[in-house]
C-alpha cells in the first residue's frame, strides 16, 4: 500500500462555451493579440539566427511556447464555433483569416531561416570531423602500392555540446 496521501492536481480550467457574439469578438481578439504577440517573438528571434546570434534567439523559446500553447488553445477553441462564427460574424471571421495568412507566411520565413541555420550548422560540423578523421588517419599503403582502408580503430568520433 501507498503510505504518502495522493496529490490531486486540479484539472486546468475550461473555457466556458461561448455562444453570444460579443464573446465570439472577445475570442476573436484574443486570437489576434496572441497572434501578433507570437510574430513580434518569431521575427525577433528570425533576425538573431540571421544575425548569428544564435543564443539570443535562444533565450526566446520560453515565451514562444508558452504563447503558441496559448495559440493553439485559442485556435482550437474557435475551430469549435467556426459555424456559429461565420454565421453571426462573417466579417470578422474574414480578417481572422487575413490575418492568420500573414502569420503563416512569417512563420515559413522563420522556419526557412532556422533550417538554413541548421544545414550551415551541420555542415561545419561535418566538415570538422572531415579534417579530424583525415589528419587521425594514418598513411600507410598495400603491397601493390595502394593507400590502405583504415580501420574501424582509426576513426576518432568527435563529441559536440548541444548547449550553447
Amino acid at each position: 500500500m501507498n503510505q504518502r496521501p495522493q496529490q490531486h492536481r486540479p484539472a486546468p480550467a475550461a473555457r466556458p462555451a461561448t455562444s453570444t457574439p460579443p464573446d465570439i469578438a472577445r475570442l476573436a481578439n484574443e486570437l489576434t493579440e496572441v497572434m501578433s504577440a507570437l510574430l513580434a517573438v518569431v521575427e525577433q528571434e528570425t533576425e538573431f539566427v540571421r544575425a548569428g546570434k544564435i543564443r539570443e534567439g535562444m533565450r526566446l523559446e520560453a515565451q514562444k511556447s508558452e504563447l503558441s500553447r496559448r495559440y493553439m488553445l485559442a485556435v482550437e477553441h474557435l475551430k469549435s464555433m467556426q459555424k456559429m462564427l461565420s454565421q453571426t460574424e462573417p466579417e470578422l471571421l474574414a480578417t481572422l483569416r487575413r490575418h492568420h495568412e500573414t502569420f503563416r507566411a512569417m512563420l515559413q520565413v522563420n522556419l526557412t531561416v532556422l533550417a538554413t541555420a541548421h544545414a550551415v550548422s551541420e555542415g561545419i560540423v561535418r566538415g570538422v570531423n572531415a579534417e579530424v578523421q583525415r589528419r587521425n588517419i594514418p598513411n600507410t599503403y598495400t603491397a601493390n602500392g595502394q593507400r590502405a582502408t583504415p580501420g574501424p580503430r582509426n576513426m576518432t568520433p568527435i563529441a559536440v555540446s548541444r548547449t550553447l
